[in-house]
């Protein structure tokens, strides 16, 4: 990878290339609780731009410019009243739509208040989530994945800090080879089927894997192989939701649901995973979940950069592969994407095989930007309502027979808890 291709992968801000194709695409902001009714405006920083996030006395949740138009001045310590956001300086009054209301300082609240058009950015709520789309022009519709219109007891959603450049998560979702390393432990083998536990630095299956990729009707199918005896091959099955998305199996019942990693810019050295838990056959927790995320104030995993992720090395020998809580993924996972430092100079990496697929991943992210930057519309946007139905975002970890080929396999009817590919 050359140096201008890792600048326009990982910059975000606006005017940049691969923030330009980001902000073509609905991203979360916010969680729902956040943003209470009748709460304080939320100052939020996305994509490299300074915003405030507030629910109108009516309920609806409004995005935008941080600074008044006026003089400057903090929006986020605004009143919500009045169908809108008043600035505390001034009293300026904005709505969702950025539209100035009124300005109450001047002759009648403001003869030229209606040419003012303040910084404002449309936003959907959906499973405990509020999306807003900082593109130009009329916003594509949001996509009709299962997991944004499942019932509220169907789903569950968190966020957590990491300080690094957004592509290092999303990209550490796709490297599926991890499994068998980073989360390897003698209680359960992460990458594969429950095997008789020989703890060894090498991983849970050396040698014995691949990776293969196929592009799908809204981003792209990854499948990790391990060869097993005497006649069939565990699966573990993914789909990167472009371009910064990406599902996977479980955490319930693993073939009837799916999680799904959001990774989202809040400038290039810091970003949001949005952690999305969706059950279609059983209702969850809330409460319980809540309570498991092992967060802090601020959004934070409780083993983080600061404190080493509280790493155990004496557990390494015995227990599991990081010497992290062999039991928080997510731990182990912030550390690895972590380490290669806030934007990871991708010059100086050697792919080998097994990054097949984040290749595929990078080149057709560069594509959409370069399509972007010549005025073209990016990949997967959903304009038509008719088209805007995904109902196989298809995971699945699994043992197939190893006569079969995983791309065909999906494609039988009655086949992996009835999410049958589009033929």
């Amino acid at each position: 990878m050359t140096r201008e291709e890792n600048e326009m992968l990982t910059q975000t801000g606006p005017g940049t290339p691969c923030g330009e194709l980001l902000r073509r695409y609905w991203q979360p902001a916010a969680l729902s609780e956040e943003l209470a009714e009748g709460g304080a405006p939320l100052p939020v920083r996305l994509l490299g731009e300074d915003l405030v996030l507030f629910r109108d006395d009516g309920g609806r949740p409004g995005l935008l410019g941080l600074h008044c138009s006026h003089r400057g001045a903090d929006l986020s310590y605004g009143r919500v009243e009045d169908g809108g956001l008043r600035c505390i300086y001034h009293g300026w009054l904005y709505d969702i739509h950025g539209r100035c209301l009124d300005q109450p300082g001047e002759p009648g609240g403001g003869e030229r208040k209606d040419s003012i058009r303040h910084p404002a950015y449309p936003c959907i709520e959906r499973s405990g989530a509020i999306f807003a789309y900082l593109g130009p022009g009329e916003p594509p519709l949001l996509p009709i994945f299962e997991f944004l219109t499942a019932s509220d007891d169907h789903v569950f959603v968190k966020k957590f800090y990491h300080e690094c450049n957004y592509l290092q998560g999303n990209e550490g979702n796709i490297d599926l080879i991890h499994l068998s390393f980073l989360h390897h432990n003698r209680y359960r083998d992460a990458g594969g089927p429950p095997v008789p536990f020989v703890f060894s630095g090498r991983g849970a299956s050396p040698g014995l894997e691949s990776m293969e990729a196929e592009i799908a009707e809204f981003g792209v199918r990854i499948c990790k192989i391990r060869k097993l005896e005497p006649d069939s091959q565990h699966l573990y099955l993914c789909t990167f939701l472009f371009p910064n998305a990406f599902a996977f199996p479980g955490p319930f019942n693993k073939n009837n649901g799916y999680g799904v990693n959001w990774h989202v810019p809040i400038d290039d050295t810091h970003h949001w995973l949005y952690d999305f838990s969706f059950s279609r056959d059983q209702t969850i927790d809330r409460k319980q979940w809540k309570e498991r995320a092992g967060l802090i104030p601020g959004y934070r995993l409780t083993r983080n950069k600061s404190n080493r992720y509280l790493q155990d090395r004496a557990s390494m020998e015995k227990e599991s592969f990081t010497g992290i809580e062999f039991s928080d993924f997510n731990a182990h996972d912030l550390c690895a994407v972590e380490g290669p430092g806030p934007i990871q100079d991708r010059t100086k990496e050697h792919l080998a095989s097994t990054d097949a697929t984040i290749v595929v991943s990078r080149k057709l992210i560069l594509n959409a930007i370069r399509e972007v930057r010549e005025g073209r519309e990016p990949p997967y946007l959903v304009k038509d309502a008719r088209q805007n139905r995904f109902p196989n975002i298809l995971t699945y970890t699994g043992m197939i027979p190893k006569s079969k080929n995983w791309k065909e396999y999906f494609r039988e009817p009655e086949v992996a808890g009835g999410c049958v590919w589009p033929r």
